[in-house]
This record gives structure tokens, sequence and C-alpha cells, in this order.
């Protein structure tokens, strides 16, 4: 019986992900969600510190300010836990409700009246009003998705978006991920497995017209 070759370094290569040099969205059925952006993961004293994730900040912050300033629609996703959560199984304590690497980083705190999506799991769909306030609600065709972790939180929430037939666009400098390997992998499913949009920077998303 022949057993699967499992892959290294040296026999995997990375299929080519289509990159669009500039997108324009209509303001009015677009949104942009922002990924778990919380100090446990993006301060450098966080539990589950994302190296990569400060890099991004500037990128995700200028996103947002141009984003309220065209009327888009701006959403947050809390990663949200109790101390005996079964996910502490598989990854350390982190962003335990109430604690300080709960909290989203001071440079991206949400403004009144903008909606925090607290979630228990890696999609931010899972057990949440989200798909309520995305199609029920707001009617949004268009999701740029920025945040971390690339691969998990970021992608597993691009891959629900997809399966609902919203258009994912995700910019490469909006999110970050533990290795290259993995954020390579999770563009390249949002741009393959869920006909998604990839921008090498958020800059290149512009918000006009309808």
């Amino acid at each position: 019986m022949t057993r699967s070759r499992l892959p290294t370094a040296q026999n995997v290569a990375i299929p080519e992900i289509p990159v669009e040099e500039s997108l324009s969205l209509s303001p009015q059925d677009s949104a942009l969600i922002v990924v778990d952006m919380q100090k446990d993961f993006v301060h450098p004293e966080g539990a589950l510190h994302v190296e990569a994730a400060p890099e991004t900040v500037d990128n995700i912050s200028g996103l947002i300010a141009r984003a309220r300033e065209n009327g888009v629609l701006v959403i947050y996703t809390q990663d949200t836990h109790t101390e005996d959560d079964k996910e502490f199984d598989i990854w350390p304590r982190h962003c335990v409700r109430d604690t300080w690497g709960w909290e989203i980083i001071d440079e991206l705190t949400p403004e009144p009246g903008e909606l925090v999506i607290q979630k228990s799991r890696y999609d931010a769909f899972y057990g949440t009003s989200l798909d309520h306030y995305l199609t029920h609600v707001w009617d949004v065709k268009n999701l740029i998705i920025v945040g971390t972790v690339a691969n998990i939180c970021v992608g597993q929430t691009a891959a629900s978006a997809g399966l609902r037939w919203i258009q994912v666009v995700t910019p490469a400098d909006g999110i970050s991920a533990l290795t290259d390997f993995d954020q390579a992998g999770a563009l390249r499913q949002i741009s393959m497995l869920y006909n998604g949009t990839v921008l090498a920077q958020a800059a290149d998303i512009e918000f006009g017209g309808r």
C-alpha cells in the first residue's frame, strides 16, 4: 500500500494568486469587517501574539477612515472566551472576556454605533447575529475582510461569507498570519475557492458610485 507523501518545503509550490490592481466598490452595498484585532493577538505582550499583525495596523486604520468617510458599514469581531473554554485545549488561554487581552487595540477602537460581533469560534458567522445584519438588514453584497489570523478567523469568516454569495474582498497588507505559508494559503483559498478579490494593498480599494 502506497502512503501519501506529506508536503515539505522542498516539494510544495504556491500556485499563482490573482491580484487586482485596484477596485471600486459601491458604499451602499459594501461593508468592512475588522477581524480580531485584539491585544492578545496584536500587542507584543499578548497571549497569542502574531508577529506580522502590528504591520497591518496603519493599513487597516486608513481603510477604516476612508470607509467611514464614505458611509461604508464598519463591523468588528471580538474573539470572546470563558475561563473554561474548550478552545484552550487547542490554543493557550486567550481573549477571555473582560481581560486586557480581550480588548480591541486602541488604534482601531470602534466608534459608537458600530457593530461589534463577539464570537466564540473562528468563524464570525457561527452562533452570532452577523448573518442577520449582513444579509437581512443591510443586504451587503461586498464584504471587505481585514484582520488576523489570515488562515484561521479571517479565512473561516471569508468562507462563510463566500458560501452566502457575498463577494469577499481582501487586501493582502490588511491581514496577518503566523507564517508566510498560512498567509499565502488563505489568499489562495479566498481567490480560488470563493471567487474573492485579492488586492496587494488596502489603499487600492476605492469607494464611489452605486
